[in-house]
């Protein structure tokens, strides 16, 4: 067997998110199902990082196993971008050790948000944004930054998923840079990188950082919140469609 890595695009407006699941229209479906059609056999695929329902990606890596010694990796991407394509794209696509896992190899992903603050919407952008129409306080915004870098438990941000044998599982996550900036006409930026992430934890605090933003609560409010573990306390969900899994960092590599 050999272990190819391909680095993946795709617009999550059409998806229920990346993870296979039977009787929707997944990510994982799709491209497990363009690699059995060109390898002639079922792969399985491992993915850097499972984006929900209409969630992007630009960098996403994933890997799986060919019986081909020699795979024609050329063939291989322009097979999975016909039939994949538009909504999905294969930017490239490479042989790489066995014991290199697109999941448990990576080193750190990094999430973009944008959010539109004008006061009125772009049609163009909003497949990948979120608008908001009151005026945002960027000063605040950027304050609200600092209290997340560093490790914390993030219960306060993010759903916490039991273990199968009923016990609860950590949510302490290593945020190594938080950031906003401004693309110019009022498209805010904001980027993000951790080791990794739990579920929602970008929307999340984005959700917080437009709180912010808006007046509803204060830069010096984020800590406490981040402290307190309470779900409640933090603001509420950004809109999926803005979020974009931009990059995942390996020894050596980023896509």
């Amino acid at each position: 067997m050999t272990r190819i890595r391909i680095v993946v695009a795709y617009d999550g407006s059409g998806f229920h998110g990346f993870a296979a699941n039977d009787g929707v229209r997944t990510v994982s479906g799709e491209l497990a199902g363009a690699l059995g059609r060109f390898l002639g056999h079922p792969v399985e695929l491992t993915v850097a990082g499972r984006t929900d329902a209409g969630v992007h990606a630009r960098g996403q890596v994933v890997t799986f196993d060919v019986e081909a010694a020699e795979p024609d990796l050329d063939g291989l991407v322009r097979s999975l971008n016909h039939q994949c394509g538009p909504e999905i794209a294969v930017r490239d696509a490479e042989v790489v050790p066995a014991d290199f896992d697109a999941r448990f190899s990576a080193r750190a992903r990094r999430y973009r948000y944008l959010v539109l603050n004008r006061p009125h919407p772009d049609p163009f952008l909003a497949p990948t944004s979120w608008h908001v129409e009151r005026p945002l306080d960027r000063w605040a915004m950027d304050l609200a930054c600092d209290p997340f870098i560093g490790e914390h438990d993030f219960a306060a941000y993010c759903r916490r998923p039991k273990l199968r044998d009923g016990s609860v599982a950590s949510l302490v996550r290593r945020v190594y840079d938080a950031s906003w900036s401004d693309d110019g006409d009022g498209l805010l930026r904001f980027e993000i990188e951790a080791g990794s992430f739990c579920h929602q934890m970008v929307r999340s605090i984005v959700g917080t950082m437009v709180a912010v933003g808006s007046g509803r609560f204060r830069a010096g409010d984020v800590a406490g919140i981040i402290r307190s573990g309470d779900r409640a306390r933090a603001g509420d969900l950004a809109p999926p469609q803005g979020l974009t899994l931009w990059s995942v960092t390996y020894d050596g590599w980023r896509s």
